[in-house]
């Protein structure tokens, strides 16, 4: 798809595009094929790092398309959006500055071998390696309670490092939301339509961002609290889980659009 084209379509993945359980897509498939047909650009966006997200481009024929990595702090694809791969290093810093007690109640993928990030995330070995391959996102395990992950998150911003929790994990990193990476590809394509799916509180900005914004079924995770804009109707939710409440919500979306 050529700069300039009509519709961009930005999707998380975990939970909503790919099977909450077993990572499928296939009932998806429908509505990938209506967005072939009329010439839209899929930007993925997830907690994925740049390697995990190249194998998955090329499983959905999306080969040089740009993408949202690490939960939005970096974007492929596009050559002016390289970002210092040094903020990894910057975060595990901060982590190893975190009072010891606290310390020990989050493991992220940097304390963990890839076999336990195999285990914990369900991916073959492979990909749990390349999961590993982090550049500006830390996302770990919390064993703690909520009072204690606030004084956790507390000692972290005083570093520049926040935290956001996804589908299964809470994420850390400089700041920057998938919005944020999802405004860097609107400034290089210009389309005349943005639609956002997703399930989990780290894609809040992204879903009230786009002009048409999807909240996928998920009962793995509690629902998201009302969004601005669903009042409105331009935030819709589906009752269909995943990849099926993916294909759904696409479909219906596309015979609404028209070209402005």
């Amino acid at each position: 798809m050529d700069k300039g084209a009509a519709l961009i379509v930005f999707s998380d993945l975990d939970g909503t595009l790919l099977d909450h359980d077993t990572y499928d897509w296939q009932p998806a498939r429908p509505a990938l094929d209506a967005l072939e047909r009329q010439g839209a650009l899929l930007v993925l966006s997830s907690s994925k790092t740049a390697s995990e997200m190249r194998v998955l481009q090329d499983a959905f024929g999306l080969q040089g398309a740009p993408a949202i990595v690490e939960n939005g702090a970096g974007v492929i694809g596009l050559p002016e959006s390289s970002r210092s791969v040094a903020e990894y290093d910057e975060i595990r810093a901060a982590l190893g500055a975190v009072p010891g007690p606290l310390r020990e109640l989050y493991r992220g993928f940097g304390d963990l071998t890839a076999e336990e990030v195999a285990e914990v995330t369900g991916l073959p070995l492979e990909g749990a390696v390349r999961a590993k391959e982090r550049h500006f996102s830390e996302p770990g395990l919390w064993s703690g309670e909520d009072t204690e992950q606030q004084a956790f998150l507390a000692e972290l911003n005083a570093h520049g490092v926040y935290g956001r929790f996804g589908g299964r994990f809470l994420t850390l990193s400089k700041g920057r939301t998938k919005a944020d990476a999802m405004a860097d590809v609107i400034s290089a394509y210009r389309p005349d339509h943005t639609i956002a799916l997703g399930d989990a509180p780290n894609d809040i900005e992204m879903l009230e961002a786009a002009d048409h914004g999807v909240i996928v079924a998920n009962p793995h995770s509690p629902d998201l609290p009302p969004l601005k804009g669903e009042h409105a109707g331009r935030i819709m939710r589906t009752t269909l889980p995943g990849p099926m409440g993916w294909s759904e919500a696409v479909l219906t979306l596309l015979t609404k659009l028209t070209p402005r």
